[in-house]
């Protein structure tokens, strides 16, 4: 109630000089904080070079892997030119003139009468006969003679001698003769070359 009576007067607790000192605010200039450039230069570069090296081994990789295909193909088709040189030797080999040569060379003929044996009977059809050399069939055939043109024996026509006393010097036997432009003694050589 005495305050009431008595409004104008408000109490307010004292307090020690120094904390009212400490509790006054004042202005204090802002500072800029400026971030440190090194560390972030440091990642970049980083970051930079990580990604060179990446680059770089993704590149030997794909080359790598390139080189390794190359050799591949190669290898293939060495391996496919093989298979194809090894299929030319089996039909070589299953000619049937191959064969007959190396049954020869085994000594086997070929029978003149061939016989035939039915195995659920028993019974032989043919008269069975057998084989000897003579009866050998070819089984090449014989080389080709020469045309009729390259059997006829050669012609051999002989020229007379040049007379001895002819003082004209003659070149060789097919060449003019000095100044004249026939040969040597008025013949000419191209019609009795005939």
């Amino acid at each position: 109630m005495s305050s009431l009576v008595n409004p104008g007067r408000v109490r307010v607790p004292r307090q020690a000089p120094s904390a009212i000192e400490r509790a006054r605010l004042a202005l204090v200039p802002t500072r800029t904080v400026r971030a440190p450039r090194a560390p972030f230069a440091v990642l970049v570069a980083l970051l930079l070079g990580a990604g060179v090296v990446g680059l770089l081994m993704f590149n030997t990789h794909m080359q790598q892997a390139s080189f390794y295909a190359t050799s591949l193909q190669q290898r293939a088709d060495a391996l496919a030119a093989k298979r194809q040189a090894l299929e030319m030797e089996v039909a070589r080999l299953r000619d049937p003139q191959q064969l007959a040569a190396a049954g020869r060379k085994l000594g086997m003929v070929v029978p003149p009468v061939p016989a035939f044996i039915d195995l659920r009977t028993g019974k032989i059809s043919g008269i069975p006969t057998p084989a000897t050399s003579e009866d050998t069939m070819r089984i090449t055939s014989l080389p080709a003679g020469l045309p009729e043109e390259f059997n006829k024996k050669p012609r051999y026509i002989k020229l007379p001698p040049p007379p001895a006393g002819n003082s004209v010097q003659t070149q060789a036997d097919d060449g003019p003769a000095s100044a004249g432009g026939t040969p040597a003694g008025g013949r000419n050589n191209s019609a009795t070359a005939r």
